[in-house]
């Protein structure tokens, strides 16, 4: 109002001076006069909103619309968002979403292959496959207290399936990434990629003591007896020589021999296969306890235990979670904190895989979509 006003006199002062010889007679005294009039009118303007206060008060005045809080900015503060995860929303006079990009979530275990070196490159990895027990028959039980002692000291996953049924195909799996097409257990001769062959390349070596087989590439499905004591040997659980890569290779064949000739320093890799009473299959529970708290000391006392990893588990469990049922897998380490327990679903891939991270080995088949073990190492 105040510039509206002496912008207007202004004006009206150059069109009357334009107009005729009387503007031009007023004098000093006359323009005198005017500029007073005006700065008088200016005071009033400027004192009205003054006077009025003192009549009843007025609220603060708000703030400019762009440096109000932004009410959506309010609501996130309340709901706890985290300062530092991501940028605070831009202020504003209005509740808008904010504008800052929101936090991915993290993928689930299950979800992503691992990072690289999140598997410690283990010294030595050990394997034990036993037989047909479910979690359930092996977790908690009395017939089973050397292994559930294990349990307690070490790591447990509990949420761990085999993939198939019957026995072999979990073991080719285990061993290659794939069942191969094997759906029974019978004598099979497989042309596909395996552990073995990964270990080769990158300059490991790998052994398979499987108690009573023949020595020599023994290619039968059936053996008795031996230079390891009494009991009985099936090809069905041992997969190394169902791949021809291996069987036909004298080689690479004698890397599978019996139990008279295990040595925990042998190589980077050992499967150890019990006989058919030790692995629990055609024997009791604690038969298979019993053997194992016999064999587990030669390798946990073992200068060789030092770095390394001994995982327990079992080819299939009698239900049809994960295709072969759900089994107990123990994580037998000085690198696992006892009593630790992962609920992160697993199944024997995750157990290639952890191998195959830990010693960056490429994956194999449906290794490649599986997680590996990570989470029992991690302190």
């Amino acid at each position: 109002m105040a510039k509206g006003g002496s912008g207007g006199g202004r004006s009206g002062g150059r069109r009357s001076g334009g107009g005729g010889t009387a503007g031009r007679r007023r004098g000093p005294g006359w323009r005198a006069g005017a500029l007073l009039a005006v700065a008088a009118l200016l005071g009033l303007t400027l004192l009205a909103p003054l006077l009025a206060g003192q009549a009843s008060p007025t609220p603060s005045p708000a703030l400019p619309a762009s440096l109000a809080p932004s009410a959506a900015s309010s609501s996130l503060a309340s709901a706890g968002s985290s300062a530092s995860a991501s940028p605070s929303a831009s202020p504003s006079a209005t509740a808008r979403p904010t504008t800052a990009p929101t936090p991915t979530p993290r993928p689930a275990a299950t979800a992503a292959p691992p990072a690289t070196g999140a598997v410690p490159d283990f010294r030595h990895v050990y394997l034990i496959v036993m037989e047909n027990r479910t979690y359930g028959e092996i977790v908690g039980n009395s017939a089973a207290p050397y292994i559930n002692s294990l349990i307690a000291r070490y790591g447990l996953a509990t949420d761990y399936d085999a993939v198939a049924h019957p026995s072999e195909p979990n073991y080719v799996a285990l061993f290659s990434g794939s069942t191969q097409g094997v759906t029974t257990d019978g004598t099979y001769n497989l042309p596909g990629r395996n552990l073995a062959d990964q270990l080769d390349a990158a300059g490991r070596s790998w052994r398979v003591f499987a108690q009573n087989v023949p020595l020599g590439c023994y290619p039968g499905y059936l053996s008795r007896g031996g230079e390891d004591g009494s009991g009985t040997y099936t090809r069905k659980h041992e997969p190394a020589i169902s791949f021809t890569d291996i069987s036909g290779s004298p080689a690479r064949c004698a890397n599978i021999t019996d139990f008279s000739h295990f040595d925990p320093a042998a190589s980077d890799f050992e499967l150890i296969v019990p006989n058919l009473c030790n692995d629990m299959h055609d024997c009791s529970t604690a038969t298979g306890d019993a053997f194992l708290k016999g064999f587990v000391p030669r390798i946990t006392s073992s200068p060789a235990f030092a770095g390394s990893v001994l995982f327990i588990t079992w080819d299939e469990g009698s239900g049809s979670a994960g295709g072969g049922g759900q089994v107990a897998t123990i994580v037998v380490s000085p690198l696992v904190a006892a009593g630790a327990k992962s609920a992160t679903p697993h199944t024997h891939y995750s157990l290639l895989r952890t191998i195959q991270d830990a010693w960056g080995l490429p994956c194999l088949a449906a290794s490649c979509a599986a997680n590996d073990l990570r989470e029992f190492f991690a302190r």
